[in-house]
């Protein structure tokens, strides 16, 4: 079989890396001294300042888990035929935070490439933020329910030299953790891409693994 070049969109990736801090006060107050002949007497809210109160932030997920263990290999097999069930991991300047895999082959003259990405923030209220942002990034698409605590899934197709390819992204939120899918495809002896429901129910599909590995593994 001849060798078929890849278009710059499938080969040219990059997986961005946030590294987040956590930033945290702590305000004391130490006792007054009083005098040894003179009796200990303290009018509530007089004479102590009020400190607002400081409590720990409490995170379901601690830390992302290994992602290339999060799709079973039936899965792996299914979505991209001709890939190695294991994926390669990508770089993160912060695996505690973030971590990805990626899952590519061509069997044939069908090309499929899979990514699978975890990234934990500090609360549930930085996560629901970043992902209300991501999803106005990304319009056109609709809700995933039974997800996570917030799912959304997004479909498009691109041309490029006569090539189209299809990719497909879906997002979920549970509780301070976001997970992420991108799922694309071309075949390249037809010039066309897959249809809109397999890509569609692909990225799904392997949201659905995604999180349930998250849940399985990670909570604390």
């Amino acid at each position: 079989m001849r060798s078929l070049p890849l278009p710059l969109a499938l080969t040219a990736r990059l997986s961005p890396v946030i590294v987040l801090a956590a930033a945290g006060w702590a305000l004391s107050s130490g006792p007054a001294t009083q005098a040894a002949d003179e009796p200990a007497a303290q009018k509530s809210g007089d004479d102590s300042p009020s400190a607002p109160a400081t409590a720990a932030v409490s995170k379901t997920y601690a830390s992302a888990p290994a992602p290339c263990d999060s799709l079973s290999a039936k899965t792996v097999k299914s979505l991209v035929p001709g890939a190695k069930a294991a994926g390669k991991e990508i770089p993160s300047t912060d695996s505690k935070l973030r971590r990805t895999c990626s899952w590519n082959a061509l069997k044939g003259y069908d090309y499929r490439w899979l990514d699978v990405q975890f990234e934990i923030t500090e609360s549930d209220d930085a996560a629901e933020k970043s992902y209300k942002e991501r999803v106005a990034d990304k319009s056109g698409g609709g809700a995933v329910p039974g997800i996570g605590d917030s799912g959304y899934s997004v479909v498009n197709l691109t041309t490029e030299d006569n090539q189209q390819t299809r990719e497909g992204v879906v997002m979920i939120r549970a509780s301070n953790a976001l997970v992420s899918i991108t799922y694309s495809g071309s075949d390249f002896e037809s010039k066309k891409a897959p249809s809109t429901d397999d890509i569609n129910k692909g990225a799904i599909k392997a949201a659905k693994e995604a999180v349930a590995a998250l849940e399985d593994g990670q909570k604390g």
